[in-house]
């Protein structure tokens, strides 16, 4: 028996710019459930740094994908595409309202347009591109790639670090181009989800407040002791260096402070810029790549 048309609401926008308030607004009225699409709130690890729901929200309100991953675990948006659409099926099977919140864009249209069937990259394949462009550098990295994928490369800029990588690791791992993998038509959502979009987009002076205003509150709410905890968790050989998680904004600016190579106060400076720039990044992608049903200013 075939379903009838089921509503998945996508809350996306810009870090800082208010989509989980929104999504709790929502969640409440529409007997909701938050899933996650951050791709660095779905590991456990960090949770101030990378502005996961609070205790209190997860009480009040059921939240899904948060917190499930290890932090040295990679997540492509193809794993979470994974994770995600089962998810969202048991919320509909529930009779609930699913609430997908991020601002991951390859998440959400991952989890909306689909995916080419690319195979999983083996961690050490992973592992060996990535040496290899450091090893290299950009530019000979680059030229490599030219010759070995013409293709990928012709699409590409040298300075494209983790693309020009991608491509690598696949015709690695796959003996294929990723151009070829491309070019198989993506596996859709489900027919019965009707996609609802909201863009949360509020005017770049308040966004960058926000930003700011929000860093403020994760230094005082002790981002700096989380980050302390994990960079020892790090040092002790509990987990890699290069942990996914560690790109958490900030991150890196924090663990400089904490081992005497920059001022904390020149280190929040230049953690709030990185958010920033970040969140502009993130409003330009949005505009380009995502349609919306509406757009909303402020929460």
């Amino acid at each position: 028996m075939s379903r009838g048309s089921e509503s998945v609401y996508i809350i996306a926008g810009p870090t800082a710019s208010g989509k989980s308030a929104l999504a709790m607004e929502m969640a409440a009225t529409k007997d909701g459930v938050i899933v996650n699409a951050d791709s660095l709130q779905i590991y456990d690890a960090l949770p101030l740094l990378t502005a996961q729901p609070s205790s209190a929200d997860k009480v009040a309100v059921p939240h899904a994908l948060y917190g499930v991953l290890d932090p040295g675990t990679a997540c492509s948006a193809g794993n979470w595409q994974e994770m995600a659409v089962p998810a969202i099926e048991s919320i509909l099977d529930r009779g609930q309202t699913p609430i997908v919140t991020g601002g991951s864009g390859l998440y959400l249209k991952a989890l909306m347009e689909g995916l080419s069937p690319i195979p999983d990259i083996p961690d050490d394949i992973r592992a060996q591109a990535v040496v290899a462009y450091e090893t290299m550098g950009e530019n000979a990295f680059y030229s490599a790639l030219q010759k070995r994928d013409p293709v990928m490369a012709a699409r590409l800029h040298p300075g494209h670090k983790a693309r020009l990588i991608r491509a690598w690791e696949v015709l690695e791992a796959t003996g294929r181009y990723l151009a070829q993998w491309q070019e198989i038509p993506p596996t859709p959502p489900p027919a019965h989800w009707r996609f609802m979009v909201t863009l949360v987009m509020p005017p770049r002076a308040g966004l960058y407040d926000r930003c700011n205003r929000r860093f403020d509150q994760m230094m005082a709410s002790g981002a700096l002791e989380e980050v302390r905890r994990f960079d020892k968790h790090l040092s002790a050989d509990n987990g890699p260096h290069g942990a996914p998680v560690t790109k958490a904004l900030g991150f890196r600016l924090l663990q400089a402070a904490l081992h005497g190579d920059i001022p904390l106060d020149e280190a929040v400076t230049q953690a709030k810029a990185q958010t920033r720039h970040f969140a502009k990044r993130q409003v330009t992608w949005f505009r380009h790549q995502i349609t919306a049903d509406r757009i909303v200013e402020s929460p």
